[in-house]
């Protein structure tokens, strides 16, 4: 497929609702506050770009490369993310309820307070990945990789871990009630002395 290259970041506006920009190299780009809602993004290049609260509800990212970009505040609810790279992305307080992240790379991610409710991380890897305070209530990480992961305090009611690999993860306040933790390995886990419910 033909790839779409922006040489210039003065090219992107802010109101991009529904823009065809599947292929496109956009590294580094300025995306602040950008109005993204069923934006076609796949398999673009979007390492190291800047989307702090840029709206991408409803946006189409599978296979996309976020590695390094900043989604501090981002609205991506029910965003399409299929095997999407953010790997060291910077997730902190943005909205993921209902997104679909099969398959993707979010090793050492910084999602510190984001809200994950209902979304589905299937086989997704998150190892190292910091998810301090974060919503993950009725998220579906069966057979994710969360080796070393940072969970302290994090909501992981009714959540669904099925196969999961969770070695070494810091569930120091984590809330799990009614968490599904059938077949995970928890082995080095820190459970501390506030986690809810441990098992």
């Amino acid at each position: 497929m033909k790839q779409t290259t922006l040489k210039s970041k003065n090219q992107i506006g802010k109101d991009l609702r529904g823009i065809d920009l599947s292929n496109a190299i956009l590294k580094g780009f300025d995306f602040t506050d950008a109005d993204l809602r069923g934006a076609n993004l796949s398999d673009a290049t979007l390492s190291k770009a800047d989307l702090l609260d840029a709206n991408l509800q409803d946006a189409i990212l599978g296979n996309a490369n976020l590695e390094g970009s900043n989604l501090r505040g981002a609205n991506l609810q029910t965003c399409y993310l299929l095997a999407s790279n953010l790997r060291g992305a910077n997730l902190s307080n943005a909205h993921l309820s209902n997104a679909y992240l099969a398959y993707a790379d979010l090793q050492e991610a910084d999602s510190r307070g984001a809200k994950l409710r209902r979304a589905i991380l299937y086989s997704a890897n998150l190892r190292g990945a910091n998810l301090q305070g974060a919503d993950l209530t009725d998220a579906n990480f069966t057979s994710a990789n969360l080796r070393g992961a940072n969970l302290q305090g994090a909501d992981l009611t009714d959540a669904n871990f099925t196969s999961a690999n969770l070695t070494g993860v810091d569930l120091t306040g984590a809330i799990l009630k009614c968490t599904n933790l059938t077949g995970v390995c928890l082995s080095g886990v820190v459970w501390g002395t506030d986690s809810e419910n441990e098992p």
